[in-house]
């Protein structure tokens, strides 16, 4: 069974597939553009893998953010934190803005005209791999029948568990602080297998759950496949 769960943000398992199309085309369903994740040594190749199964049991690990775009539902999900919204007011979603302590993945908006009336900023976090996902990639397109080469090599891939976590709960203590000096929000959005792991090996006892008037707030749940 391959390791690959989607392939282009399609279910490998899935029956009545063209896959020869969706390696072509290399379209990711949830940024609506080519996938922007690329192979280094080969940039005009799209590296296409969305989830994989990881570990003795298995389990569905994400290890790409824009998988967190499902049906926008993240977004949906910030909409109450937005205490500033009134009715009339537009709902934009703006990629990549850059304040003091980084860049922001998302920031959901709402405005009035040109006027910005309320906004909540929006990080996603999915894991970050060792090794290489490529050789597994390839044995997947070689069984759906693409004759693709790497995939009889032995090297595999890790999920690089603690430095992924150090390097986001890292820089959401830089970020919050301007949120809270402007007394907004932040999200974290994050696969529930992530946060898990972040609730076990750092500092949580102290977190309880989120209300309206806190500004950092932690969004995970479960991967269904």
């Amino acid at each position: 069974m391959t390791r690959i769960i989607d392939f282009f943000g399609i279910y490998s398992d899935r029956e009545g597939v063209d896959w020869t199309e969706v390696n072509r085309t290399q379209h990711c369903p949830y940024l609506n553009k080519k996938c922007i994740k690329i192979r280094k040594s080969q940039s005009e190749i799209s590296i296409g893998t969305c989830t994989v199964r990881y570990g003795k049991a298995a389990r569905p690990v994400m290890i790409c953010p824009f998988r967190l775009l499902e049906k926008r539902q993240i977004f949906t999900d910030c909409l109450h934190l937005l205490t500033g919204h009134e009715p009339g007011n537009e709902i934009h979603v703006v990629p990549e803005v850059g304040i003091p302590g980084g860049n922001i993945d998302y920031f959901l908006v709402s405005a009035r005209g040109r006027k910005v009336r309320d906004f909540v900023g929006i990080e996603l976090q999915t894991l970050d791999t060792t090794g290489t996902v490529w050789p597994e990639r390839q044995r997947f397109l070689n069984s759906v029948g693409i004759e693709a080469e790497g995939g009889d090599s032995a090297k595999t891939f890790g999920m690089n568990w603690k430095m992924t976590a150090k390097t986001i709960l890292v820089q959401l203590h830089h970020k919050i602080q301007t949120f809270e000096h402007l007394n907004k929000h932040l999200v974290l959005v994050a696969q529930d297998a992530l946060y898990e792991y972040m609730k076990r090996e750092f500092s949580f006892d102290h977190l309880v759950a989120a209300r309206t008037s806190d500004p950092m707030h932690f969004h995970s749940g479960l991967v269904t496949v």
